[in-house]
């Protein structure tokens, strides 16, 4: 018997399984969904989460990343920075995420959908097609598929609530964004 993903591959539908992150804090590195280690300039334990900051190396257009991980909302909130010449108009990236956390390791899986934020303009969600395919491929079962469909939808709405502005919803939820301030080599890539 074919399963759905195989069936969905030989069609080449966008089917992938869920990507899977690792936040080591022990060992200050970011395991990204390709399985490729990345040092990690700051791990910051919060009451509601876990804040990452990180280079992005080796990419046309991104420099730095700043990652929010909300276990209890199911979202991984990002802020890039972007390199000259390749800046968007973007607020927030957020992921719709299932995290773990522990000790010393944290760890989330992507649940396809993607929310991006123009601040007091609007919400986008993404990954739609990528969603229905890994659901009909059975990447995802009943329970998950509805934690994150449930997330996508709580999440726009409260955006909505708070005319697009994601600092100000989780500012609400009792959730501070606090950044790490660039060094001079960062602000220069």
């Amino acid at each position: 018997m074919t399963s759905q993903h195989e069936i969905a591959e030989s069609l080449g539908l966008p089917v992938h399984p869920p990507k899977v992150e690792v936040f080591d804090l022990v060992a200050g590195t970011n395991t990204d969904s390709k399985g490729v280690v990345r040092p990690v300039d700051e791990f910051r334990r919060e009451r509601f989460g876990l804040y990452m900051a990180r280079p992005i190396v080796d990419h046309p257009k991104l420099a730095y990343l700043e990652s929010w991980l909300l276990p209890e909302l199911n979202l991984r909130v990002s802020d890039y920075r972007w390199k000259p010449g390749h800046e968007r108009d973007q607020d927030f990236y957020l992921d719709v995420v299932s995290v773990t956390s522990g000790a010393h390791r944290w760890r989330s899986v992507d649940l396809y959908l993607d929310i991006v934020v123009f601040r007091n303009r609007f919400a986008e969600v993404l990954d739609t097609d990528e969603f229905v395919t890994a659901l009909r491929a059975e990447l995802l079962d009943e329970r998950i598929a509805q934690l994150a469909l449930t997330t996508t939808h709580t999440t726009v709405d409260a955006l909505a609530r708070h005319d697009y502005d994601t600092a100000a919803w989780l500012r609400s939820l009792g959730v501070e964004l606090r950044r790490r301030s660039p060094t001079t080599e960062e602000n220069t890539q």
